[in-house]
């Protein structure tokens, strides 16, 4: 398994991730009208931009301070992503209410989770009746 773990927090380079993350969602979900839409409204997508940082501050020795502000992610999202899990590229959780990642979690390149398909690592199509 291929995975790039970013965090390189340059604003040019940040700004890319996030709309890399956008064009994923878009991609992915037929409901995503638009980015404003992506990003305002997709906590999924929230938790994981929020771990980026926790995941970074985890590796430089800020556990308590990663765990806190994991648990107020967590809060507001929905979404427990331990800062110790490992995301890749364009990883996207629809549905995310009640999703749970721990420490020891690897999740490669444009992984995606639907609450009724689970992990995936290829496209979920948009035909044939299913969103």
């Amino acid at each position: 398994m291929s995975v790039t773990f970013p965090p390189d927090f340059s604003g040019e380079t940040m700004l890319r991730r996030i709309l890399e993350d956008v064009r994923a969602i878009q991609k992915r979900d037929p409901a995503a009208r638009n980015a404003l839409e992506v990003i305002l409204f997709y906590p999924g997508m929230h938790a994981v931009w929020a771990h980026r940082l926790n995941h970074w501050l985890w590796q430089h020795k800020l556990r308590f301070l990663a765990r806190f502000l994991a648990h107020i992610v967590r809060f507001l999202t929905g979404v427990k992503i331990h800062p110790g899990a490992k995301l890749g590229r364009q990883v996207t959780i629809d549905h995310s209410m009640g999703v749970v990642i721990g420490e020891t979690t690897e999740i490669g390149n444009d992984g995606r989770w639907r609450r009724d398909r689970g992990w995936r690592d290829s496209p979920w199509p948009h035909s044939g009746g299913e969103a």
